[in-house]
C-alpha cells in the first residue's frame, strides 16, 4: 500500500512539472471593440457602354466633313429618310431599343450629324479606324454595320429622319 501512495505522489509531481514552465505565455484578450481596417473602399467604377458615350466632337472618318441641319426639321426629308431606314436598316436596328445594332433614339445627342453620316456611308472604315465604332462593334458582339450603298442625299434623309428620334 504504501509502494502505491509512493508511485500515485510520484506521478502526481511529475505530471505538476510537466504542465508548469517558466515561459511567459501571452494572453490573448476578447474585445467588443472594432479593429480599424487600413484599407479604404473606393467608389466601384461605372464603365459606360460605346452605344451610350457621348461625343459631340468627333466627326468620323468619311466624306462628310460639315453638316447644315438648319432649325427646323424638313418632314420631307423626314419621310424620305423614314422610308430608307424601314427599308435598309431595320434587319439590325430598332428606333427604341437595342438590337443587332444599337438604337437611334437619341443619337443626335450622343454624336455629331457628320460623324453619324460618316458611319451610314462608310462603315468599314469607320469600324477599322474610329476608336469609337470599334468599341460600338466589340459592344454588339462583332456585328459590323453593313454598307447599304446610300447616297449622300440618303444618308442626309435618314439623318433627318433620327432628328426626331427622342
Amino acid at each position: 500500500m504504501k509502494t502505491m501512495l509512493k508511485l500515485f505522489s510520484l506521478l502526481c509531481i511529475s505530471l505538476l512539472i510537466s504542465c508548469g514552465g517558466k515561459e511567459d505565455k501571452k494572453k490573448e484578450s476578447f474585445s467588443y471593440e472594432k479593429k480599424a481596417t487600413t484599407t479604404q473602399k473606393t467608389a466601384p467604377e461605372i464603365k459606360v457602354t460605346a452605344s451610350k458615350k457621348i461625343n459631340l466632337t468627333d466627326k468620323g472618318i468619311g466624306p462628310i466633313t460639315s453638316v447644315d441641319l438648319g432649325s427646323e426639321i424638313n418632314q420631307a426629308m423626314v419621310t424620305q429618310g423614314q422610308g430608307i431606314y424601314n427599308k435598309m436598316c431595320t434587319a439590325c436596328h430598332r428606333p427604341n431599343k437595342k438590337f443587332i445594332g444599337p438604337a437611334q433614339a437619341g443619337i443626335m445627342e450622343r454624336r455629331t450629324p457628320e460623324w453619324i453620316m460618316n458611319m451610314i456611308l462608310n462603315p468599314e472604315v469607320m469600324i477599322q479606324k474610329d476608336p469609337l465604332a470599334k468599341e460600338l462593334l466589340a459592344e454588339f458582339n462583332g456585328a459590323p454595320m453593313a454598307n447599304q450603298n446610300l447616297t449622300q442625299e440618303e444618308a442626309r434623309a435618314v439623318l433627318e429622319y433620327f432628328r426626331t428620334l427622342k
